[in-house]
């Protein structure tokens, strides 16, 4: 019996040990990347506070191994602000990371990483020994010479940290994994991620990527705090004015793997915090595998369009930089295929001022387009974009230029980091000038920057739609070459381009609906969910496209003028809030009505549009008063309904007949006239003379 219970003593107390060994587990701060983490899968705990957007994460679900693990596991909701255990896991890289919002944590996208990892509940999996001390990696660097870079290599293996957090012995079976050495590799751009390898002589050896580390003339970095700058042209970081902001310019990383004789030059990937490549709402197999170049327009008149490039040439891009800009421009015009027949190209180069470096008729094939891209010089300066664009719209577009009149006229803004003066009312104009204008942003302004933009959201200001076809984020310059393929498609998409002018007319918009007996409550609430449909299709704001709305019986009634709201959804709103007046129909009286208390207002360079919707036959004369609204320049458009009469729709509607007037026999097939509206409107404008 005494054995029995000395036994039975020993085996609970060695059951306890055991038990309050798994309580150990390791402590990792908010900023550590799963990637300097060396074992291939642990348990560890997270403090609180790692809910900031300074620990980046990338990816949903499955995250690139340069994230923040702690951030990672809020994103997942495995934890929330306040911390907790986590596990980790270790899994191959993958070709694409989405980036997603999720628990308060903004996750970016990525095209591409070595590595990945999961997060899941920190409980121990069974069969699985968890270390109490995690592994972590560092490397020592010596400078060499490669051209005029000075780059680092790794020298020796990784020194291997260990982190002690309890005063258990270290389990006696580590875990490993074990990596083939890879033939290429991305850098990260912030830290130095080795991957671990085991030997038979249960060695543990590390490939470690370098740090691109540079001379300061060819580094742009940047800091908050302002920096001076040197005087000599070959060794000078160039700031950005009033800003206070230094850019690193990228350089070539060299890595070497322990125990390999090769030394591999890789491209660093430089992933700015902010917005993420192609996070734009049209992010497709596109953008994520771009297609070798090919001319897919060579004299393809389905990509008849005159396209400028206005190309930053700021001090604050760099020389490399603008040689890298230069290669895009040069892909671009191999990819678009330059002829007179398909698309033309010229370029302008801004800074303190704009200035054409060719027009569209200087160059009518892509060899002599690209060799003449190759010796444009830099100019330097600032970073003005609404100067350059008020230059195009004054100047690039004219007859004399090239302009073929038929073919759209697209303008592809790039730009470094972000504009030194404001960009809104320089878009608007170009825009209302019939300008398809295109924003590529390489390198934008991460949170910790904004404070230094003069203008904030100057992209969705600038172009015309923000579903993302119009603008393009590129994290890195090393990534642009991946944008040709996409652009090429967007602007050869010429009908798209065409639809697009709905939102570049800056229009003000007027309905005027019959609001008499005849129509009844339920068909008026038909009328308005088509007014709203219409409405939603323009992009609503004071310097954009206005609405406004009139009802009528006998009396009219003015619902609410151009300048009442300013957003889209204060416009679907304010309709919604129509009631149903009722009464009888003088069609012609509103039609003057409409002239007096909306068109009269309009702003200078406005579009006036007015949308009639009726269902039968005025009790007074239309023809007088709307040739009275055609003479005042506003384009009239009328649909009836029911017992609407077809001579007074014609007399309203604004010549051609066909094109300006509808009918429809019952209210609810009005929603079939949307589209076509929408159409006719956005070809219109196409087709007039520019301002």
């Amino acid at each position: 019996l005494g054995v029995f219970l000395i036994c039975t003593y020993a085996a609970k107390e060695a059951t306890k040990k055991t038990k309050k060994a798994k309580l150990y587990v390791p402590q990792i701060d908010c900023d550590v990347k799963a990637g300097k983490i060396i074992n291939p899968e642990f348990i560890a705990k997270c403090p609180p506070g790692c809910q900031d957007v300074k620990y980046r994460v990338y990816g949903t679900d499955i995250y690139a191994s340069f994230s923040s693990v702690c951030n990672a596991a809020i994103h997942s909701g495995i934890i929330d602000n306040t911390g907790g255990k986590i596990l980790v896991q270790k899994v191959a890289g993958h070709s694409g990371y989405r980036g997603s919002f999720s628990n308060g944590v903004r996750s970016l996208s990525l095209p591409r990483w070595r590595e990945s990892f999961l997060v899941s509940e920190g409980k121990p999996r069974k069969g699985v020994t968890y270390p109490s001390t995690l592994e972590y990696s560092s490397s020592k660097s010596t400078a060499v010479k490669s051209g005029n870079d000075r780059v680092n290599v790794p020298t020796g293996d990784a020194i291997r940290k260990e982190y002690q957090t309890s005063p258990v012995p270290t389990p006696a079976t580590q875990m490993a994994t074990t990596t083939p050495t890879p033939t290429t590799m991305m850098t990260d751009p912030s830290t130095t991620t080795p991957k671990p390898t085991t030997t038979p002589a249960t060695t543990r050896t590390t490939t470690v990527a370098a740090a691109a580390k540079t001379r300061a003339g060819l580094h742009r970095v940047r800091d908050i705090a302002f920096r001076g700058t040197s005087t000599s042209a070959s060794n000078r970081n160039i700031l950005r004015p009033n800003t206070g902001i230094q850019r690193q310019e990228p350089v070539a990383a060299f890595w070497r793997a322990t125990g390999s004789p090769d030394h591999l030059a890789v491209e660093t990937d430089s992933w700015k915090p902010g917005l993420s490549l192609f996070d734009t709402g049209f992010s497709s197999k596109e953008e994520l595998n771009p297609k070798p170049l090919e001319s897919i327009s060579q004299g393809n008149p389905n990509c008849k369009v005159d396209l400028s490039f206005l190309m930053d040439g700021s001090w604050s891009i760099g020389k490399r930089r603008f040689q890298l800009q230069k290669q895009f421009l040069s892909n671009m015009a191999q990819a678009l295929g330059i002829s007179s027949t398909g698309p033309l190209m010229g370029i302008v180069q801004y800074g303190n001022d704009p200035s054409t470096e060719f027009n569209l008729k200087t160059y009518t094939n892509s060899k002599d387009l690209r060799n003449a891209i190759e010796k444009i010089p830099q100019k330097g300066g600032l970073s003005n974009v609404g100067k350059a664009l008020s230059f195009v719209n004054k100047n690039f577009f004219s007859d004399a230029n090239g302009n073929r009149g038929g073919a759209p006229n697209v303008v592809v803004v790039m730009v470094d980091g972000w504009p030194t003066d404001r960009v809104e009312e320089a878009s608007r104009l170009a825009r209302e000038s019939g300008i398809n204008i295109f924003f590529i942003t390489i390198e934008a302004a991460a949170e910790s920057e904004k404070q230094n933009v003069m203008e904030p959201n100057f992209v969705d200001k600038a172009v015309c739609r923000t579903n993302g076809f119009y603008a393009i984020n590129v994290p890195s310059w090393f990534s642009l070459h991946k944008v040709v393929q996409p652009l090429v498609k967007r602007v050869c998409d010429t009908d798209r381009l065409v639809c697009s002018k709905t939102c570049l007319n800056s229009a003000d918009i007027g309905f005027v609906i019959d609001g008499s007996s005849s129509v009844g409550t339920s068909n008026f609430r038909t009328v308005l969910q088509f007014v709203a449909n219409i409405s939603k299709e323009f992009e609503i704001s004071d310097t954009d496209t206005r609405v406004g709305a009139v009802q009528y019986t006998y009396e009219q009634r003015l619902e609410f003028s151009f300048d009442k709201y300013s957003t889209k959804q204060d416009v679907l709103s304010a309709i919604k809030r129509i009631s149903y007046w009722s009464g009888g129909t003088s069609t012609g009286a509103a039609i003057s009505y409409a002239s007096e208390q909306l068109f009269s207002k309009s702003k200078p360079n406005k579009r006036k549009i007015m949308i009639l919707i009726t269902d039968g036959r005025s009790y007074d004369d239309v023809r007088v008063p709307a040739m009275a609204a055609h003479q005042n320049g506003v384009i009239a458009y009328s649909i009836g309904v029911a017992w609407a009469a077809q001579d007074e729709l014609e007399a309203i509607a604004t010549d051609p007949d066909k094109e300006h007037s509808f009918f429809v026999d019952e209210f609810d097939n009005l929603y079939h006239f949307v589209n076509q509206l929408i159409q006719n409107i956005c070809t219109e404008f196409n087709s007039q003379p520019r301002n």
